[in-house]
Parts: structure tokens; sequence; C-alpha cells
């Protein structure tokens, strides 16, 4: 039996991702994997999007300016040295377990990589720090090695751990994805997904839900983009049982 600490999309909150896996008892004061996570018995899975700030007052908060300006270049270069600063802890800790710790890749982190879509929100804000063609700077290219490496998925018999669903044309983040309206919608409207691709749950982040987590028993699945409310998932699995699940929890922290 292994826990597993599943955490939804980070977007630079690295005060709260850092918040949820002390609360789990896997990262020490140090920084450093705990005991249960450095013997395996823990399995922390990052449901990806580490980078990108959700809004303008948390880019102020990365930042320290009093009125971020995704036009500035000395604000880009902020935006894009803090989330570096954390990327490399981040990095550091997964190096000591990496047996334990697995980060999926998603469509902001893909981005980043491809600088092939200029992602943003409702309100205007673009997402460009780490995009030379729009004043932002180059990501380093260790840290570019390191994201070229997660994985789009993780499974655990019949449990998938996935950004967006469990469609595989969601793995994907090109121009189909992007024009996708059901890559938001795919849990409420067809929410049978997960059982016709002969999974028993799917862990999945991409779409913040109001109030936390969204545990749907009958169907199969969390949505687990729930860092702004504190919270986490975990979940207790038998990887050589048949339906591995055994607990799924929201934890608030």
């Amino acid at each position: 039996m292994q826990k597993f600490i599943a955490v939804g999309d980070v977007h630079a909150d690295w005060d709260g991702l850092w918040g949820a896996l002390r609360a789990a008892s896997c990262v020490d004061a140090a920084g450093r994997p705990t005991p249960p996570v450095r013997a395996g018995l823990y399995q922390v899975v990052l449901i990806g999007d580490l980078v990108h700030p959700k809004n303008e007052g948390a880019y102020e908060r990365l930042t320290g300016v009093s009125r971020f300006d995704p036009r500035n270049p000395d604000h880009l270069f902020l935006a894009a040295r803090e989330q570096v600063r954390h990327l490399e802890g981040l990095r550091a800790f997964q190096a000591a377990a990496p047996h334990a710790i697995h980060i999926l890749l998603g469509n902001h982190d893909a981005a980043v990589l491809t600088t092939s879509h200029v992602l943003g929100t409702g309100s205007g804000l673009v997402h460009v720090e780490f995009d030379p063609s729009h004043g932002g700077v180059h990501l380093p290219e260790h840290l570019r090695a390191w994201m070229e490496g997660f994985p789009r998925e993780v499974r655990v018999g019949s449990v998938q751990f996935a950004h967006v669903s469990p469609l595989p044309a969601h793995t994907h983040y090109d121009d189909l994805f992007y024009s996708d309206p059901g890559a938001k919608r795919w849990f409420r409207d067809s929410p049978e997904y997960v059982k016709m691709a002969g999974l028993s749950f799917g862990v999945y982040g991409h779409t913040q839900i109001g109030g936390g987590i969204l545990l749907n028993e009958e169907a199969g699945l969390a949505m687990i983009d729930a860092l702004p409310a504190r919270q986490y998932l975990e979940l207790l699995l038998d990887p050589a049982e048949r339906e591995p699940v055994k607990v799924a929890r929201a934890m608030p922290f």
C-alpha cells in the first residue's frame, strides 16, 4: 500500500505548494523529501503548470512590484527570476527522491518550452516572462532539459494522473487543444470518459473548480486544481489490486 499525495496546478504559488507538501509530511524544514518519500511509501504527484501566476495580484506578490505590467521588460525579468529561483528548489527536491516525486507536463509548462502559444487570462494578462520575442527571457537550459523530461501522465494500475483529462488528445497542447472548449468542460459534460478509457479512477487539474477539489466518486474522478483553496488530494493505492483505489479525500492545509 502506498500513499499518493497529488497537488493541483502550481502556477508559481510556491507558498501553496510547499505548504501542501509540509502538511502532507512530504518535505522537511530544510526543503528535503521526508523519510517516507525517500522510502517510496509516499508518492508525490504534481499535476502540472508549475509556471505563470494566475492573475495580476499573484504576479505582484511574486515580484514585489505594485502594478505588474507584462509589457515592461523589467517586470518580466523579475517574474522570470523569481520563478527560476523556485524551480531550482523544486528540481533539487525531486532529484533527492526521483522514484517518488512525479511532475507532469502542463500546458503552461509546454508553452514555456515551445513559445508557440501566448497564453493569457480573460482580463488581458499575458504570460510572456519566458518569451524573448515578447520582452521576456529564456528559461535556463538546465531547467528546460528538466521540464522536457516531465511525463504527460502517471499510471498506477488502473488509476491515472494527467493534467487535463483521460483523452489522449488532451495531452498535446496544440492549436486543436486550445480551440477545444471540452478541455475545460469534459468532467461535467462527459465524466464517463474515465471509465471508457478503462480506468477505475482519474486525477486531473487544468480547470479550477469553485470550492476546492471536486470528487466525483461515481464517475471515478477528482479535479484538483485547488491550491488557491488550500487543498490537495490523498489517495491510498495498492498497485497490485485490480481496483486499486482505497481512499480518496481532499485535504485542507
